[in-house]
């Protein structure tokens, strides 16, 4: 049966090894997340970017930035109004809460720290998992709807009635894998995120050109369903 390491190893032999992304706090990964809304990767690195060099990603500057500064960064993406409102609501937060200091969630055990990031908008468990890997606090993968998507279409992990409950199958899958580090919990995410984006899309998968249809579960049953 195919196992996540080598399912991983399989994904880097088709789109190459993914660059690692650039080291960032959780404070910067969580205004990360709320920079730009439904921006694909790079308009929300152009985001980052403006708010970084115009006005400042930490609390303060957030909270003292007008309105206008705020929304012209997050018109990188769209509802530009409802983002600089988020990014206000996550300084006050970061002041109100933990002095100023989000780092200090690293010394936190993990439910509590997803418990702390939970407290900023649009941060669910599945990005707080993803915030505490990506800033290498905690050996946890959390994934994303597209490589949540390419584990259930592998027969990996059941897809249940909701997706917090699929979530939940994939944490026990992969809380297997903490003792492989973050950095390679990365590369697994950053892997499998390719793969849902560009071949196993949510509509209109590209199965054609999937080099693991021979292990998909889903590529089978397709093959097997009669045409009308």
């Amino acid at each position: 049966m195919l196992t996540i390491p080598d399912l991983v190893d399989r994904l880097a032999a088709v789109y190459g090894e993914p660059v690692p992304p650039p080291r960032r706090t959780l404070f910067e990964l969580v205004v990360w997340e709320n920079v730009a809304y439904l921006a694909d990767d790079a308009a929300r690195a152009r985001a980052f970017d403006l708010l970084r060099t115009r006005i400042g990603v930490t609390p303060d500057a957030l909270l003292a930035a007008p309105d206008s500064a705020l929304q012209a960064v997050a018109a990188q993406g769209i509802l530009a109004e409802n983002q600089a409102a988020k990014l206000h609501e996550i300084g006050r937060i970061a002041r109100d809460h933990f002095d100023g200091n989000v780092e200090s969630i690293r010394d936190l055990p993990l439910a509590k720290a997803k418990r702390a990031l939970m407290r900023f908008p649009s941060i669910g468990e599945p990005g707080a998992e993803k915030i505490l890997l990506f800033a290498r606090a905690q050996p946890v993968l959390g994934l994303e709807s597209n490589g949540v998507r390419v584990l259930t279409r592998l027969g990996l992990v059941s897809e249940a009635k909701s997706y917090s409950a699929t979530y939940r199958e994939v944490q026990r899958l992969t809380a297997l894998l903490a003792d492989r580090g973050c950095d390679w919990l990365i590369r697994a995410h950053q892997l499998l995120r390719q793969h849902g984006q560009e071949l196993c899309r949510r509509s209109r998968p590209l199965c054609e050109r999937c080099p693991l249809t021979a292990d998909c579960a889903f590529y089978q049953a397709s093959r097997n369903t009669p045409s009308i």
